[in-house]
């Protein structure tokens, strides 16, 4: 049996931005406000991150004070992923250096690669280091899929212990889980589809959401596990608004907008991504304020 990173909620947390570069002050309250409403890990540098505009030194300091902020009261897991694989493999280095508990690792955007090519990327990338590593499949923003195929191939790979699923598919997830049982764990990538891919077999959610409701989020997955379905049920559904606002622009925009009404000061994200439009944010007020936890 595979190691098992987390199980439970683990937050893709964003990260704030002032004319310095990264505001490590204000990223380590929100890392303080994630493990004291019960978190079960953080994902730094991800995609909600804002990773590709960080420069590397960027990216070494976050990942720095998020080790020592959270002091290993849950996992620290990093954001590794480019499409150059070299890169990534570098990357992936540091992170074990600096003492990262786990990588999360996207398929290569832009140049993208057939599935013998992903195999043969993992595979470079997991001999590089001994850390746990959670495949990344978000095929609406690389181009790229993991095939339930591929997975199965991935899944012999020993330090390759996970997958985070947002290709939206439920019918590729069930495939997976299928195929590759306990040998890869399934992370919904998705808040909206956190108990269909729960329900199949999954262990928990790399989560958006979770950034501004962590307890809740993670309450959503622990029921669930607890085997009240129909609770874990309502908490999903009530939800939906929230999430729908929360992806209602491009993620984190909406995201960090949220965080700023929480009274949490990150700002905006970073060129080519803008502000939240006037409409939009009106929408996500409104969602935040009928949310009911």
């Amino acid at each position: 049996m595979k190691k098992i990173l987390f199980k439970g909620c683990a937050t893709a947390i964003a990260t704030p931005f002032n004319e310095n570069g990264v505001n490590l002050e204000e990223f380590k309250k929100l890392l303080e406000f994630q493990v004291k409403n019960n978190v079960d890990a953080i994902v730094v540098c991800g995609t909600t991150g804002e990773s590709s505009t960080m420069t590397k030194e960027e990216k070494i300091e976050t990942i720095k004070c998020a080790i020592e902020t959270v002091q290993k009261r849950v996992p620290v897991i990093v954001g590794t992923g480019s499409n150059n694989t070299m890169q990534a493999v570098e990357m992936s280095k540091i992170a074990e250096d600096l003492g990262a508990d786990g990588l999360l690792v996207v398929t290569p955007y832009y140049n993208k690669t057939t599935q013998k090519g992903l195999i043969e990327h993992y595979k470079m990338i997991a001999n590089s280091v001994s850390l746990p590593i959670i495949l990344y499949s978000v095929p609406s923003r690389t181009g790229v899929n993991i095939e339930p195929k591929t997975c199965l191939e991935l899944s012999k790979i020993e330090n390759i212990v996970a997958i985070k699923e947002a290709s939206g598919n439920l019918s590729q997830v069930a495939q997976i889980a299928c195929l590759c049982k306990d040998n890869l764990y399934i992370y919904s990538g998705n808040d909206d589809q956190i108990l269909p891919i729960l329900s199949v077999g999954g262990i928990g959610v790399i989560s958006v959401l979770s950034n501004i409701k962590p307890n809740y989020t993670h309450k959503m997955v622990q029921t669930f596990l607890d085997g009240n379905i129909e609770e874990a049920k309502k908490l999903q559904l009530n939800s939906i608004p929230l999430i729908n606002a929360l992806f209602s622009e491009v993620n984190p925009i909406p995201v960090k907008s949220a965080l700023n009404m929480i009274g949490f000061n990150f700002g905006i994200p970073r060129l080519p991504l803008i502000s939240m439009s006037k409409e939009k944010e009106e929408l996500l007020k409104n969602a935040l304020e009928d949310f009911k936890d």
